[in-house]
Protein backbone atom coordinates (compact mmCIF):
# COMPACT_ATOMS: atom_id res chain seq x y z
CA UNK A 1 0.00 0.00 0.00
CA UNK A 2 1.29 3.48 -0.86
CA UNK A 3 1.97 5.87 2.00
CA UNK A 4 -1.01 6.71 4.18
CA UNK A 5 -1.42 10.42 4.89
CA UNK A 6 -3.81 12.49 6.99
CA UNK A 7 -5.29 15.93 6.56
CA UNK A 8 -8.00 17.99 8.30
CA UNK A 9 -11.62 17.77 7.17
CA UNK A 10 -12.53 20.35 4.57
CA UNK A 11 -15.61 21.55 2.74
CA UNK A 12 -16.87 19.02 0.20
CA UNK A 13 -15.44 15.98 1.96
CA UNK A 14 -18.93 14.77 2.88
CA UNK A 15 -19.84 14.40 -0.79
CA UNK A 16 -16.50 12.88 -1.72
CA UNK A 17 -16.67 10.32 1.06
CA UNK A 18 -20.29 9.48 0.27
CA UNK A 19 -19.07 8.21 -3.11
CA UNK A 20 -16.46 6.08 -1.35
CA UNK A 21 -18.55 4.80 1.56
CA UNK A 22 -21.85 4.40 -0.30
CA UNK A 23 -25.24 5.13 1.21
CA UNK A 24 -25.59 4.60 4.98
CA UNK A 25 -27.15 1.23 5.77
CA UNK A 26 -29.38 2.48 8.57
CA UNK A 27 -30.71 5.70 10.14
CA UNK A 28 -28.10 5.21 12.87
CA UNK A 29 -25.29 5.06 10.30
CA UNK A 30 -26.60 8.24 8.69
CA UNK A 31 -26.63 9.96 12.08
CA UNK A 32 -23.11 8.77 12.87
CA UNK A 33 -21.75 10.29 9.67
CA UNK A 34 -22.99 13.71 10.78
CA UNK A 35 -20.29 13.52 13.48
CA UNK A 36 -17.70 14.17 10.76
CA UNK A 37 -17.30 17.93 10.78
CA UNK A 38 -14.90 20.84 10.45
CA UNK A 39 -12.48 21.37 13.33
CA UNK A 40 -13.55 23.46 16.29
CA UNK A 41 -12.09 24.52 19.64
CA UNK A 42 -15.38 25.39 21.31
CA UNK A 43 -16.75 22.81 21.52
CA UNK A 44 -13.65 20.72 20.87
CA UNK A 45 -13.81 18.70 17.65
CA UNK A 46 -11.11 17.26 15.39
CA UNK A 47 -11.73 15.40 12.14
CA UNK A 48 -9.05 13.79 10.00
CA UNK A 49 -9.32 12.33 6.51
CA UNK A 50 -7.04 9.44 5.60
CA UNK A 51 -5.72 9.54 2.03
CA UNK A 52 -3.52 7.54 -0.32
CA UNK A 53 -2.10 9.49 -3.25
CA UNK A 54 -4.44 12.34 -2.21
CA UNK A 55 -7.51 10.10 -2.61
CA UNK A 56 -9.70 9.93 0.51
CA UNK A 57 -10.18 6.39 1.83
CA UNK A 58 -11.45 7.04 5.34
CA UNK A 59 -12.24 9.61 8.00
CA UNK A 60 -12.49 9.85 11.75
CA UNK A 61 -13.51 12.34 14.41
CA UNK A 62 -13.19 12.92 18.14
CA UNK A 63 -15.35 15.55 19.79
CA UNK A 64 -16.49 16.74 23.18
CA UNK A 65 -20.04 16.98 24.47
CA UNK A 66 -20.93 19.43 27.24
CA UNK A 67 -23.81 17.11 28.12
CA UNK A 68 -21.49 14.11 28.72
CA UNK A 69 -18.05 15.59 29.55
CA UNK A 70 -16.36 12.44 30.88
CA UNK A 71 -15.40 11.09 27.45
CA UNK A 72 -14.90 12.14 23.83
CA UNK A 73 -17.05 10.63 21.11
CA UNK A 74 -15.10 8.68 18.49
CA UNK A 75 -16.36 7.80 15.04
CA UNK A 76 -14.28 6.23 12.27
CA UNK A 77 -15.30 4.95 8.84
CA UNK A 78 -13.07 3.42 6.17
CA UNK A 79 -13.80 2.43 2.59
CA UNK A 80 -14.83 -1.24 2.38
CA UNK A 81 -11.82 -2.31 0.29
CA UNK A 82 -9.41 -0.69 2.78
CA UNK A 83 -10.80 -2.24 5.97
CA UNK A 84 -8.64 -4.57 8.04
CA UNK A 85 -5.49 -2.95 6.64
CA UNK A 86 -4.76 -0.74 9.66
CA UNK A 87 -6.28 2.47 8.28
CA UNK A 88 -8.88 2.75 11.05
CA UNK A 89 -6.36 2.10 13.79
CA UNK A 90 -3.98 4.66 12.30
CA UNK A 91 -6.79 7.21 12.21
CA UNK A 92 -7.48 6.69 15.90
CA UNK A 93 -3.78 7.05 16.73
CA UNK A 94 -3.59 10.33 14.82
CA UNK A 95 -6.83 11.61 16.37
CA UNK A 96 -5.50 10.93 19.86
CA UNK A 97 -2.55 13.19 19.04
CA UNK A 98 -5.02 15.99 18.28
CA UNK A 99 -6.45 16.01 21.82
CA UNK A 100 -5.07 19.01 23.73
CA UNK A 101 -3.97 19.02 27.36
CA UNK A 102 -6.87 19.55 29.75
CA UNK A 103 -9.37 17.83 27.47
CA UNK A 104 -10.92 14.48 28.33
CA UNK A 105 -8.83 11.66 26.86
CA UNK A 106 -11.11 8.64 27.30
CA UNK A 107 -13.07 7.69 24.18
CA UNK A 108 -16.51 6.24 23.56
CA UNK A 109 -17.98 4.81 20.37
CA UNK A 110 -21.05 2.90 19.24
CA UNK A 111 -22.26 0.48 16.62
CA UNK A 112 -25.75 -0.65 15.73
CA UNK A 113 -26.97 -4.16 14.93
CA UNK A 114 -30.08 -4.58 12.79
CA UNK A 115 -31.72 -7.54 11.09
CA UNK A 116 -29.87 -6.72 7.89
CA UNK A 117 -26.54 -5.66 9.37
CA UNK A 118 -24.83 -7.59 12.19
CA UNK A 119 -22.13 -4.85 12.33
CA UNK A 120 -19.44 -7.50 12.80
CA UNK A 121 -16.70 -5.29 11.35
CA UNK A 122 -17.55 -2.39 13.65
CA UNK A 123 -17.73 -4.68 16.66
CA UNK A 124 -14.35 -6.20 15.83
CA UNK A 125 -12.79 -2.78 15.32
CA UNK A 126 -14.03 -1.55 18.71
CA UNK A 127 -12.68 -4.69 20.33
CA UNK A 128 -9.28 -4.19 18.66
CA UNK A 129 -9.14 -0.69 20.18
CA UNK A 130 -9.72 -2.13 23.64
CA UNK A 131 -13.13 -0.54 24.07
CA UNK A 132 -15.49 -2.25 26.50
CA UNK A 133 -19.26 -2.14 26.54
CA UNK A 134 -20.91 0.34 28.90
CA UNK A 135 -24.48 0.40 27.57
CA UNK A 136 -26.95 -1.34 25.28
CA UNK A 137 -29.82 0.61 23.77
CA UNK A 138 -32.71 -0.98 21.88
CA UNK A 139 -35.26 0.46 19.46
CA UNK A 140 -38.43 -1.51 20.13
CA UNK A 141 -41.86 -1.58 18.52
CA UNK A 142 -44.83 -2.49 20.68
CA UNK A 143 -48.04 -3.48 18.94
CA UNK A 144 -51.55 -2.63 20.16
CA UNK A 145 -52.89 -4.96 22.82
CA UNK A 146 -49.53 -6.18 24.08
CA UNK A 147 -50.65 -5.13 27.56
CA UNK A 148 -54.09 -5.02 29.12
CA UNK A 149 -55.60 -1.54 29.24
CA UNK A 150 -55.01 -0.03 32.68
CA UNK A 151 -57.85 0.96 34.99
CA UNK A 152 -57.45 4.23 36.87
CA UNK A 153 -60.80 4.51 38.67
CA UNK A 154 -59.81 2.11 41.47
CA UNK A 155 -57.36 4.54 43.12
CA UNK A 156 -56.36 8.21 43.11
CA UNK A 157 -53.95 8.01 40.16
CA UNK A 158 -54.75 10.27 37.22
CA UNK A 159 -53.45 10.77 33.69
CA UNK A 160 -52.98 14.37 32.60
CA UNK A 161 -51.92 16.11 29.41
CA UNK A 162 -48.93 18.43 29.71
CA UNK A 163 -47.53 20.99 27.32
CA UNK A 164 -44.07 20.10 26.01
CA UNK A 165 -43.10 23.60 27.17
CA UNK A 166 -44.18 22.90 30.73
CA UNK A 167 -41.54 23.70 33.35
CA UNK A 168 -42.73 20.73 35.41
CA UNK A 169 -42.27 18.35 32.47
CA UNK A 170 -38.91 19.82 31.52
CA UNK A 171 -37.54 19.35 35.04
CA UNK A 172 -38.93 15.82 35.16
CA UNK A 173 -37.26 14.90 31.84
CA UNK A 174 -34.00 16.50 32.99
CA UNK A 175 -33.97 14.60 36.29
CA UNK A 176 -34.81 11.30 34.58
CA UNK A 177 -32.13 11.72 31.91
CA UNK A 178 -29.43 12.56 34.44
CA UNK A 179 -30.48 9.70 36.72
CA UNK A 180 -30.38 6.96 34.07
CA UNK A 181 -26.93 8.09 32.87
CA UNK A 182 -25.27 8.44 36.28
CA UNK A 183 -23.65 5.00 36.46
CA UNK A 184 -22.30 4.71 32.93
CA UNK A 185 -21.96 8.13 31.25
CA UNK A 186 -22.64 10.94 33.75
CA UNK A 187 -24.77 13.70 32.26
CA UNK A 188 -25.04 17.40 32.99
CA UNK A 189 -28.42 18.05 31.42
CA UNK A 190 -29.97 21.35 32.47
CA UNK A 191 -33.52 22.64 32.15
CA UNK A 192 -32.40 24.55 29.05
CA UNK A 193 -30.73 21.58 27.36
CA UNK A 194 -33.67 19.30 28.22
CA UNK A 195 -36.04 21.69 26.51
CA UNK A 196 -33.73 22.25 23.54
CA UNK A 197 -32.76 18.61 22.94
CA UNK A 198 -35.92 16.70 23.83
CA UNK A 199 -38.94 19.00 24.01
CA UNK A 200 -38.60 21.91 21.57
CA UNK A 201 -40.78 21.98 18.48
CA UNK A 202 -37.77 21.31 16.24
CA UNK A 203 -37.23 17.94 17.98
CA UNK A 204 -40.63 16.80 16.72
CA UNK A 205 -42.11 16.68 20.22
CA UNK A 206 -45.86 16.94 19.79
CA UNK A 207 -47.47 16.01 23.08
CA UNK A 208 -46.90 14.74 26.60
CA UNK A 209 -48.71 12.79 29.29
CA UNK A 210 -47.99 12.42 32.98
CA UNK A 211 -49.34 9.83 35.41
CA UNK A 212 -49.72 11.25 38.94
CA UNK A 213 -50.24 9.47 42.22
CA UNK A 214 -53.26 11.74 42.77
CA UNK A 215 -54.68 14.89 41.15
CA UNK A 216 -52.32 17.85 41.04
CA UNK A 217 -54.81 20.01 42.96
CA UNK A 218 -54.46 17.57 45.83
CA UNK A 219 -50.68 17.74 45.80
CA UNK A 220 -50.20 14.89 43.33
CA UNK A 221 -46.73 14.33 41.94
CA UNK A 222 -45.70 12.64 38.67
CA UNK A 223 -44.81 8.96 38.75
CA UNK A 224 -44.30 8.39 35.00
CA UNK A 225 -44.33 10.46 31.83
CA UNK A 226 -44.46 10.01 28.06
CA UNK A 227 -43.44 12.42 25.30
CA UNK A 228 -44.53 11.63 21.75
CA UNK A 229 -42.70 12.70 18.59
CA UNK A 230 -43.65 13.05 14.96
CA UNK A 231 -42.88 9.71 13.23
CA UNK A 232 -39.86 9.60 10.94
CA UNK A 233 -42.13 8.61 8.06
CA UNK A 234 -45.85 8.51 7.37
CA UNK A 235 -47.72 5.56 8.86
CA UNK A 236 -44.73 4.58 11.00
CA UNK A 237 -45.26 3.93 14.72
CA UNK A 238 -45.04 7.05 16.85
CA UNK A 239 -41.72 7.54 18.64
CA UNK A 240 -42.27 7.92 22.37
CA UNK A 241 -39.94 8.75 25.25
CA UNK A 242 -41.17 6.99 28.38
CA UNK A 243 -39.64 7.77 31.75
CA UNK A 244 -40.37 8.05 35.43
CA UNK A 245 -39.77 10.28 38.42
CA UNK A 246 -36.32 9.28 39.78
CA UNK A 247 -37.30 10.58 43.23
CA UNK A 248 -39.14 7.25 43.62
CA UNK A 249 -37.63 3.77 43.73
CA UNK A 250 -37.99 1.35 40.83
CA UNK A 251 -40.54 -0.65 42.80
CA UNK A 252 -42.61 2.45 43.48
CA UNK A 253 -42.83 3.44 39.79
CA UNK A 254 -42.93 -0.01 38.13
CA UNK A 255 -46.73 -0.19 37.98
CA UNK A 256 -46.98 3.41 36.77
CA UNK A 257 -44.51 2.81 33.92
CA UNK A 258 -46.33 -0.37 32.91
CA UNK A 259 -49.69 1.39 32.91
CA UNK A 260 -48.34 4.34 30.95
CA UNK A 261 -47.00 1.99 28.26
CA UNK A 262 -50.25 -0.01 28.27
CA UNK A 263 -52.28 3.12 27.70
CA UNK A 264 -50.00 4.28 24.88
CA UNK A 265 -50.40 1.01 22.95
CA UNK A 266 -54.07 0.44 23.66
CA UNK A 267 -54.99 1.31 20.06
CA UNK A 268 -51.81 2.15 18.16
CA UNK A 269 -48.25 0.83 17.90
CA UNK A 270 -45.40 2.87 19.36
CA UNK A 271 -41.62 2.84 19.06
CA UNK A 272 -39.51 3.18 22.19
CA UNK A 273 -35.78 3.65 22.71
CA UNK A 274 -34.84 1.66 25.79
CA UNK A 275 -31.44 1.79 27.48
CA UNK A 276 -30.42 -1.03 29.79
CA UNK A 277 -30.04 1.57 32.55
CA UNK A 278 -33.78 2.27 32.31
CA UNK A 279 -34.30 -0.75 34.55
CA UNK A 280 -38.08 -0.57 34.94
CA UNK A 281 -38.84 -0.07 31.25
CA UNK A 282 -36.10 -2.46 30.12
CA UNK A 283 -37.48 -5.23 32.35
CA UNK A 284 -40.96 -4.68 30.94
CA UNK A 285 -39.64 -4.92 27.38
CA UNK A 286 -37.72 -8.10 28.23
CA UNK A 287 -40.92 -9.70 29.52
CA UNK A 288 -42.89 -8.69 26.43
CA UNK A 289 -40.15 -9.89 24.08
CA UNK A 290 -40.29 -13.36 25.63
CA UNK A 291 -43.93 -13.69 24.57
CA UNK A 292 -43.34 -12.05 21.16
CA UNK A 293 -45.18 -8.86 22.07
CA UNK A 294 -42.15 -6.60 21.59
CA UNK A 295 -40.06 -6.43 18.41
CA UNK A 296 -36.48 -5.19 18.70
CA UNK A 297 -35.65 -3.53 15.40
CA UNK A 298 -32.12 -2.40 16.28
CA UNK A 299 -29.62 -2.73 19.10
CA UNK A 300 -26.94 -0.11 19.67
CA UNK A 301 -23.85 -1.04 21.68
CA UNK A 302 -21.98 1.84 23.34
CA UNK A 303 -18.37 1.19 24.31
CA UNK A 304 -15.66 3.13 26.10
CA UNK A 305 -11.91 3.03 26.56
CA UNK A 306 -12.22 3.22 30.35
CA UNK A 307 -14.92 0.56 30.69
CA UNK A 308 -12.72 -1.76 32.74
CA UNK A 309 -11.08 0.91 34.88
Amino acid sequence: MNELEFRPWRSGDDLQLLQIFGDPRSPQAHQDRTMLRENSDAPFSRTLVATIDEVAIGAGVVFASSLHPQRLWLYVEVAAEQRRTGVGTALVQQLRKQIPAGQATELKARYTVTAGDPAAAAAGFCQSLGLGEIQVSRDVILEPGALAEPVFDTNDRVIEDLSTGSVELTKLVMDFYNAVHTDWDPAKMTVGSAQRMLLDEHTGAQGALVLRDKPKRDGGVPLAFAVSYVPARENAPTDVLVGHNPAFSDDEVAEAVRDMVAMLIHQYPVKLEVDSSMFVLSSLIDALAVVDQATVISTTHILASDAAK
